[in-house]
């Protein structure tokens, strides 16, 4: 009888193609399939973790209702220039969204400024979403798109630019609207001159909206523009506090998750006794 002799062949050679016990090869899977090991190890989140992600999640979906400051701000556009303080995430966006989409649909222009050119894609995109790609043109140092669409959104400099432009040309800048957004900026050493120009060559008939978090002088702000511009400037003041609040935490080595500040608002004992032990390190 014929014996099986290629199956014995092929047990073979898989044999031979072991690693050796103590070979390079075998010492580095030996490794990898520890740390899988280790990887997979799962360590319990402690009371203070549980505490710190309770309530982190998705929530139910409710119908939209405006806060009242939204209102009133959209109220005041009607006959004045507003200022919106209100910090991020409370929704100063939808209240140039809204006012946007009143003049769109009576046949009318609007300007969406803001200062970097990450924002200026992204609401671009969000403005396309809202009111169609036909609507909305973009204006950047690097990007040009649709420029006679109804409305338009670039940085602050090319609007001032604009502006400028205008007045050599002795033309005029087509837009009822023109949003500021991030209007603190006003105060930035190197570029708040860009915002100061962009107001004070805005034509009074110019409608302007600005939006920020952080102007802690407000009403100070509107009288300066009042005084520069000759138009009321009305001040809407949204939520002291953000709706969606910032938690921070440091992640640790050991996958431990320390909440950054305790109960009190102070740094967590926790992480200062870390600090002091790598000091003495």
């Amino acid at each position: 009888m014929r014996r099986n002799t290629g199956k014995n062949r092929d047990k073979r050679r898989s044999h031979d193609r072991r690693p050796e016990k103590n070979s390079p090869e075998r010492s580095a899977r030996h490794r990898g399939l520890e740390a899988n090991e280790r990887a997979q190890r799962v360590v319990p989140p402690s009371r203070e973790t549980r505490r710190f992600l309770e309530g982190i999640g998705t929530p139910r979906k409710t119908p939209f209702k405006p806060d009242p400051f939204q209102t009133e701000a959209l109220a005041a556009l009607e006959y004045e220039d507003v200022l919106v303080t209100a910090p991020t995430g409370s929704g100063k966006t939808w209240i140039a969204r809204e006012e946007i989409r009143r003049l769109l649909d009576s046949g009318r222009r609007a300007w969406y400024t803001s200062p970097l050119k990450a924002l200026t894609n992204s609401k671009y995109q969000e403005f396309i979403d809202e009111f169609g790609a036909n609507k909305v043109g973009i204006l950047t140092g690097d990007r040009k798109e649709n420029a006679e669409a109804p409305l338009i959104v670039g940085t602050t400099e090319i609007y001032r630019n604009q502006l400028f432009d205008s007045l050599r040309g002795g033309s005029e800048v087509t837009a009822d609207l023109v949003v500021l957004d991030e209007a603190h900026y006003l105060a930035d050493e190197d570029r708040g001159h860009v915002w100061e120009e962009a107001i004070i060559l805005t034509p009074p008939r110019i409608r302007l909206l600005l939006l920020s978090a952080t102007i802690g002088n407000a009403h100070e702000f509107a009288l300066w523009l009042e005084e520069i511009r000759g138009v009321r400037c009305g001040v809407i003041t949204g939520p002291e506090k953000r709706p969606v609040p910032l938690r921070s935490a440091m992640l640790l080595p050991d996958k431990r998750l320390l909440s950054l500040l305790n109960d009190e608002g102070r740094l967590n004992p926790e992480i200062l006794a870390l600090m002091a032990v790598d000091e003495r390190r």
